[in-house]
């Protein structure tokens, strides 16, 4: 397994933290699942358990920096230590508006949530990294999209990236590795009361290279390999799991 005695924290238990926590916890990882819904976290580490992993799931605020240290402390105090954080809460973007018509709380609150969120998270993981660890984000950022208004959603991504460098620089030497997921829309991930969501998962899949779109399979597979130790010399780098929706500059 790839994460054989590793232990992770996955904070958002949504569709695709919920597809990363469940790929960790069947590579072998102990897996610490927080969702500001307690219930959300507790069912899928119950989901987790259920098919032969480890889980816990606990209500965390990710937003909350008192929250967030404690879960943190209290997960490397009970499992002895950690190697992987990985944060994909809901940012609360507004999108199909025009920023010209866009009122400033409904920019800014993606770019404060991810930025803060993130922030909060590492910052709690790192200091009980002692043997390193790796740190995944999520969403990358590229070319801006020309053809649908998404409000600071794409802003949020640019500072995460730029967040995930500075990290990378500065923890290089202490062991701790820093990788962004990227994959251009995960057609699984679109609730299914999204009105035009069908449409939205074929063009989802007309847009790669390959016709078919990353399934949420893909991506938990992706992001064990990267948190593993297989993967030791990727840092300060972003994996495209777009089935070219994004090619890589």
């Amino acid at each position: 397994m790839l994460l054989e005695g590793k232990v992770a924290v996955v904070y958002g238990a949504g569709a695709i933290g919920g597809a990363v926590a469940r790929a960790f916890g069947a590579e072998g990882a102990r897996v610490f699942v927080g969702d500001r819904t307690g219930a959300k976290a507790e069912a899928l580490a119950a989901e987790i358990e259920g098919a032969g992993g480890s889980a816990r799931g606990l209500e965390v605020d990710a937003l909350d920096a008192a929250a967030v240290r404690g879960f943190v402390d209290a997960v490397a105090g009970e499992a002895g230590r950690l190697d992987v954080s990985f944060n994909l809460i809901s940012v609360g973007d507004v999108q199909g508006t025009p920023l010209v018509e866009m009122g400033w709380e409904d920019f800014m609150r993606p770019i404060e949530t991810a930025v803060r969120s993130n922030f909060l998270t590492v910052n709690a993981a790192v200091p009980h990294m002692t043997d390193g660890g790796v740190v995944l984000f999520f969403g990358g950022s590229g070319d801006p999209v020309r053809d649908y208004s998404i409000g600071g959603f794409q802003v949020a991504l640019h500072a995460v990236e730029a967040m995930r460098r500075q990290y990378a620089s500065e923890l290089g030497a202490a062991g701790v590795r820093f990788v962004t997921l990227r994959t251009g829309g995960v057609p699984e991930s679109v609730p299914a009361d999204f009105e035009g969501g069908e449409q939205l998962g074929e063009a989802l899949a007309a847009a790669t290279l390959t016709g078919r779109a990353a399934t949420l399979e893909d991506v938990g597979a992706v992001a064990a390999f990267v948190a593993s130790d297989r993967a030791r010399t990727m840092t300060a780098a972003t994996v495209n799991v777009s089935a070219g929706a994004l090619i890589d500059q």
